[in-house]
Order: structure tokens, then C-alpha cells, then sequence
């Protein structure tokens, strides 16, 4: 069975093995982070409804962006809210954390804007 992990090594093996032994060592390896995140990023700008709309304050850092909401139907109809994400380093083991930073008064957000969905933490 082929695993992302696998699948690293060995491409990483491969792009090792046709370097040239003057490859300078402050080259920067990319975090298996960085390369989940580019595939779906790309997923989600692609899917994502006309009432959101992702902004990414560094294009060169994908793992910190602002998503904003504006509902057109429902409870929330009219309204404007921004979340601000975060994905750490061990994404795909961690979480991303996840906060509004647009006042609300919804079951799932704390005063402070953070998010309380146990989907969000795999339990």
C-alpha cells in the first residue's frame, strides 16, 4: 500500500539522486505541510461557495489565511464574518485552529472567537 509518507521518501530519494554534489545545504525542504496544503487549497478555492471568500495575507505562507463568510439565507442572512485559520507544522495529526474574529453570539464560538467543535479535534 502506497502512503503519503512513502511516497515522500521516495520522491525525495529520487530528487536526492539527481542533485549535483555541489547542491548547497540551505536549500529549503518543503513540510509535508506545505505540499498537503497546495493540493488543497487549490480544492478549496475551486469548491467554495460565492458567499465565502479566502484571502491569504502571505501568498507564500498557505498555512495562515482569513476565510469570510457572508450568509444570503438563514439566521445569519446579511451579516459579514470573518475566521482566521492556522495550521501548525504536524497537520494531518493536529488540527487547524480555527477563529472568528467577528463578534457573534453562536453555541460553537466562545467570547473570545474561538471555535468549540469536537469535529474539528477528530474526537
Amino acid at each position: 500500500m502506497l502512503t503519503l509518507a512513502s511516497k515522500l521518501k521516495r520522491d525525495d530519494g529520487l530528487k536526492g539522486s539527481r542533485t549535483s554534489a555541489t547542491a548547497s545545504d540551505s536549500t529549503r525542504r518543503v513540510s509535508v505541510r506545505d505540499k498537503l496544503l497546495v493540493k488543497e487549497v487549490a480544492e478549496l478555492e475551486a469548491n467554495l461557495p460565492c458567499t465565502c471568500k479566502v484571502h491569504f495575507p502571505d501568498p507564500n505562507k498557505l498555512h495562515c489565511f482569513q476565510l469570510t463568510v457572508t450568509p444570503d439565507e438563514g439566521y445569519y442572512q446579511g451579516g459579514k464574518f470573518q475566521f482566521e485559520t492556522e495550521v501548525p507544522d504536524a497537520y494531518n495529526m493536529v488540527p487547524p485552529k480555527v477563529k472568528c474574529l467577528t463578534r457573534i453570539w453562536h453555541p460553537n464560538i466562545t467570547e473570545t472567537g474561538e471555535i468549540c467543535l469536537r469535529m474539528l479535534f477528530g474526537d
